[in-house]
């Protein structure tokens, strides 16, 4: 992989109020989560297609 993307750190338990707050911040945990999982599989097809094309 071309990039070094660290994964996005899950909030700790302090940090939600368990008061269904909308967004929480495990909501924004999620779509950090979602968009990691994205740019990963873009990074792993994409070297998968150089390999191939080497």
């Amino acid at each position: 992989m071309s990039q070094i993307d660290e994964r996005p750190t899950p909030p700790e338990d302090y940090e939600c109020c368990q008061s269904e707050c909308s967004p929480c911040v495990w909501d924004a945990y999620y779509e950090a989560l979602n968009e990691w999982n994205a740019r990963q599989q873009a990074e792993k097809a994409k070297a998968a297609e150089s390999e191939a094309s080497e």
